[in-house]
């Protein structure tokens, strides 16, 4: 495993992250691994292969993650081993002011993460989504006087329009409030129009890339078939994404992925991670995991150095999106 710095901070990370929105969810989706009895094992192996860097959510199973993350991780180990993040923002319930980024919701959540996480702090706290009504000023104060209150360390954002992100840098930077260091966005072989403008925004603000879903929802570990379902019980149960919804284009990108998996001998879905991990602007990949071997393999991806050719080739098919403005 390697580590390394997240955006332009003194934080050090895995150079993989393990995600959270599997936990808790046993029972509501096909490949739902995790509940309490069965996190510990996943956890273990995630240390144990040198992965330090956690993420979670309070939407994740109606703070079920955050709950199994709170009995089972942070016994395992000493806090200050780990690196923990977390959101906020996603309604949580029907009451009118359980959900956005205003000061009500944010001081409310982060006490009640922090009592389900059964920890004093949380080292990256993620605006998951901003809010429509909440004025960007009173989301980064309120967001600033958290950090200056102890209960987190950093902050940071996750998917939301690049001027948006702009918007929050630069509030923090005029009233001198804490400033993002991380964005979770999507951003993989098959889905690049981050590289549009928020990999670019990050890449000049010093800011860190922790994306999700590296490997497209699993398409990527070349498991699926273009008829629909695959080898694994995810590519068979995912009803959020079936076969048809992939290009040409995406096939073709898994079709050189086999080939330089291949020549490597290493797994397609370690030559996704390492195409991620090359760039300059990239903090960690998050991962799922419904298989201990995941983690792994995982961990070894951040040994591999692709070529220049190698990545011209995997990114050569890719046909970008026509954008909503357009």
């Amino acid at each position: 495993m390697k580590y390394g710095p997240l955006g332009r901070s003194g934080l050090i990370v895995s150079r993989i992250c393990l995600g959270g929105n599997s936990w808790g969810a046993k029972g509501r989706r096909g490949w739902g691994k995790f509940d309490e009895a069965e996190a510990p094992a996943y956890f273990r192996r995630a240390l144990d292969v040198g992965i330090t860097f956690f993420d979670t959510a309070d939407t994740y199973n109606y703070g079920r993650s955050e709950e199994i993350m709170g009995a089972t991780l942070m016994k395992m180990v000493k806090r200050e081993e780990f690196v923990l993040s977390t959101k906020v923002g996603i309604r949580m319930s029907d009451v009118a002011n359980d959900q956005g980024t205003g000061r009500k919701h944010l001081m409310a959540s982060v006490d009640a993460q922090l009592k389900r996480l059964q920890t004093d702090y949380i080292d990256v706290y993620q605006v998951h989504r901003l809010d429509p009504h909440t004025p960007v000023e009173e989301t980064m104060y309120s967001l600033d006087q958290i950090v200056r209150s102890g209960k987190v360390r950093y902050i940071g954002g996750s998917t939301m329009p690049a001027y948006k992100f702009a918007q929050m840098l630069m509030v923090a930077d005029w009233k001198g409030y804490a400033r993002p260091i991380a964005m979770q966005n999507l951003y993989n072989l098959i889905q690049r129009e981050e590289e549009r403008e928020m990999n670019r925004l990050c890449h000049e603000q010093g800011v860190g890339l922790i994306p999700y879903s590296p490997l497209a929802r699993g398409f990527l570990a070349g498991n699926r078939s273009k008829e629909g379902g695959g080898a694994t019980e995810r590519s068979r149960n995912d009803a959020v994404v079936k076969a048809g919804t992939y290009r040409d284009c995406d096939w073709e990108v898994v079709k050189r992925l086999k080939k330089v998996a291949k020549a490597r001998e290493v797994t397609p879905a370690q030559v996704a991670l390492a195409w991620l991990l090359a760039k300059s602007y990239m903090g960690a990949p998050i991962i799922g995991a419904t298989g201990l071997d995941q983690l792994t393999s995982a961990a070894k991806a951040t040994e591999i150095a692709l070529t220049p050719e190698e990545s011209k080739l995997l990114e050569q098919p890719y046909e970008f999106r026509v954008s909503p403005e357009n």
